[in-house]
């Protein structure tokens, strides 16, 4: 529908104010000179937030393109920071009073005004500790989009008695959904999914060396896995398999109001 049409249906009664408001997010874009477009009405559209790549931004660009965002959203996730500019956008936000959440062992930080717990329930596990960094991205991206983590790490298949009491109280808490990251060869997204009834995102890290190096072989496993109820996200992508694992926590919490 064109602009005009969603506001003359919208006048007329044949449309309601948030399915308007979900039509008009379509024309939602914000210019920043001639280098971004920023889709500002993302999170109306989709219920994902703008998430800024920072890897091979220019520091000042990304500081643009946060400051723009938050003009709008109460919220914007910066991924991938350089590591030589991580601590001069933490000193950035500080300066702009926003609020911070950040991950261990990754430089992806949320960067807000303010943020709901009004979501579904989402369990995050790692294989080990190599693999923290990415599931921490996937973490941080559900917090955006209102959900709430449960995160257990280090608890591959390699002392596989580990994962049984986290198993245990992923069933206890209701999760709505698991991510499950993993490197070498990934195995532990298929054990997960063999053992629960809600859906479970195999997340492949590059963690590993030798044939199946750089997260090959752990892609290729979760890919070819025989337990039914696992999807799979690209080698590395925390920000899909949190954009994802949200998306379906949130219709499942809001389905059982």
């Amino acid at each position: 529908m064109e602009i005009h049409d969603v506001l003359e249906s919208l006048r007329d009664g044949k449309i309601s104010v948030p399915k308007a408001r979900k039509l008009l997010s379509l024309y939602s874009i914000e210019k920043i000179e001639e280098f971004a477009q920023i889709d500002v009405g993302r999170k109306y559209r989709k219920g994902i937030p703008e998430v800024i790549f920072a890897e091979r931004k220019q520091l000042d660009e990304v500081k643009k393109i946060v400051q723009k965002t938050l003009v709008k959203s109460d919220f914007v996730l910066v991924s991938r920071i350089p590591k030589q500019d991580y601590k001069k956008m933490l000193a950035f936000v500080k300066r702009n009073k926003f609020k911070i959440k950040s991950g261990k062992n990754t430089t992806t930080l949320l960067i807000y005004k303010k943020l709901k717990n009004t979501g579904g329930k989402i369990g995050i596990i790692t294989a080990g500790t190599s693999d923290i960094g990415i599931a921490e991205e996937a973490r941080l991206t559900c917090e955006a989009m209102s959900c709430s983590c449960i995160c257990t790490y280090d608890v591959g298949i390699a002392g596989m008695h580990r994962m049984f009491p986290v198993i245990k109280k992923f069933i206890q808490e209701d999760v709505d959904v698991i991510i499950v990251a993993a490197g070498m060869e990934g195995a532990l997204a298929s054990v997960v999914s063999s053992l629960v009834d809600v859906p479970v995102i195999g997340l492949p890290t590059s963690v590993g060396y030798g044939y199946g190096e750089k997260g090959v072989a752990a892609l290729a496993s979760m890919l070819q896995s025989c337990s039914l109820g696992l999807s799979v996200v690209n080698i590395d992508n925390g920000i899909g398999a949190g954009a994802v694992a949200a998306n379906i926590a949130n219709r499942a919490k809001a389905a059982r109001n």
